[in-house]
């Protein structure tokens, strides 16, 4: 089955095309632009690019994955948007996955892993994984030092992810090179059982974990002089 896989939820704007069989998840096409400003310029040209890579059409799609974040708002609704409107038109079902897991699940190697993304205001998303990938704590949002002193209390013994390389001297955890972003692959990866017993869709909730930084006026402005 061919599925498309979008993540929006850091500054690194992805597309890529999966194909998910009985065995495994094979790569078939990756676009990966950073970016944090051009996240509703270049997702949809890269989704237009990954198909063309493998001569396929958005008809020939059986299911489209998305990363949930966490991540800030405008960044990625492009994601969430872009994947439940092309979901809604082909009639594909569509499957969220928390854009985190795709950092630590990879980078899991029998060890726990501290899994980070840059949430801006000297803050990270973060979550904790065990040695097999399987989240044990978070998502959450926070100051590194916060995270840092929970991966201690969890015996964590290495960090991965864009936040944990712009947070290193607080975290004081020895990283991984890889990935620094979600990971297309892992996304489909961790939503291959459902593609292949062909479960009902996800609402695709995204993960914002904390308010807007624009909010509605509580009081109205006189317009008269």
């Amino acid at each position: 089955m061919l599925v498309l896989v979008v993540d929006s939820s850091t500054p690194a704007v992805t597309a890529a095309l999966v194909e998910v069989t009985a065995d495994g998840v094979v790569s078939r096409a990756q676009r990966c632009t950073v970016d944090a400003r051009a996240h509703g310029e270049l997702l949809a040209p890269q989704v237009d690019a990954v198909l063309a890579d493998v001569d396929a059409r958005p008809a020939d799609l059986a299911a489209i994955v998305a990363g949930l974040g966490p991540g800030p708002f405008t960044g990625l609704r492009v994601g969430l948007v872009t994947a439940a409107t092309m979901g809604q038109v082909l009639g594909v079902p569509t499957y969220g996955v928390c854009s985190l897991d795709a950092i630590g699940h990879p980078a899991a190697a029998g060890e726990p892993v501290l899994a980070a993304s840059d949430a801006r205001r000297r803050e990270i998303y973060w979550a904790i994984y065990d040695g097999a990938g399987q989240r044990i704590t978070g998502p959450d949002v926070s100051a590194p030092a916060v995270a840092a002193q929970r991966a201690r209390d969890l015996a964590v013994t290495v960090a991965v992810g864009d936040g944990a390389h712009r947070y290193a001297d607080v975290l004081g955890l020895p990283l991984r090179a890889e990935p620094r972003y979600p990971d297309p692959t892992a996304l489909a990866a961790l939503a291959a059982e459902r593609i292949r017993a062909g479960a009902p869709g996800d609402p695709l909730t995204p993960l914002y974990l904390r308010r807007p930084d624009a909010v509605a006026a509580t009081a109205r402005k006189p317009v008269l002089p």
